[in-house]
């Protein structure tokens, strides 16, 4: 029974979040070079992940924190989070100095990765409250270790990718480009798939 919950949990975080590596990549590349960065990368991912976590046990038992109507509009963080990427590196590239962005010059912030992890797996929260809520106390307890457990692997996953010599070369030219267009997709992909704004 716990193996098959274990096998169960695995599968699930798997396949809702194997985007996420990517995401985790781009950030780990834009935190190369900046000290404590990646812990800040490795914390946000975290916060993200723990606040849909959060939502999802609040949800199968019954509170229900975010309305179903909400959700598709979580996408609108990584939709201005990579506008405002694309700004920062924009005006860098062209020289134009203004205010000081914490996720360009020092690395991706904290609450800048947890907001994208959360608006990126808000919709995970409506696959995990039905399975959270016929999974009784002691498979919940199961799930959420599980998940917790493969947060710091798929970290480890994104950092690895992210320092591979010829990723990390493709990161270092072209991250700062990247970066902003996957946030933009994201984040149009889940005010579209949701029927945000009625799209």
């Amino acid at each position: 029974m716990e193996l098959t919950l274990v096998g169960q949990a695995v599968g699930m975080f798997a396949v809702t979040n194997i985007d996420d590596i990517l995401i985790l990549a781009l950030f780990f590349g834009q935190a190369a070079g900046h000290p404590g960065s990646a812990v800040r990368v490795v914390a946000g991912q975290y916060l993200g992940f723990g606040a849909i976590l959060a939502a999802a046990i609040i949800g199968a038992l019954g509170a229900g924190l975010l309305p179903e109507a909400a959700i598709p509009y979580l996408g609108l963080l990584p939709l201005l989070l990579g506008i405002r990427a694309g700004w920062t590196a924009w005006r860098e590239r062209h020289g134009t100095d203004g205010g000081e962005i914490p996720s360009a010059g020092d690395g991706p912030t904290t609450w800048a990765v947890a907001a994208v992890t959360f608006a990126n797996g808000g919709d995970n929260i409506g696959v995990y409250v039905p399975v959270f809520a016929t999974t009784g106390p002691g498979g919940l307890v199961v799930f959420a270790a599980v998940f917790v457990l493969l947060v710091a692997v798929w970290c480890a996953s994104g950092r690895y990718f992210a320092t591979r010599p010829v990723i990390a070369r493709s990161l270092s030219r072209w991250g700062h480009v990247v970066l902003p267009v996957v946030l933009i997709g994201i984040g149009l992909a889940i005010l579209i798939e949701g029927g945000a704004f009625g799209l």
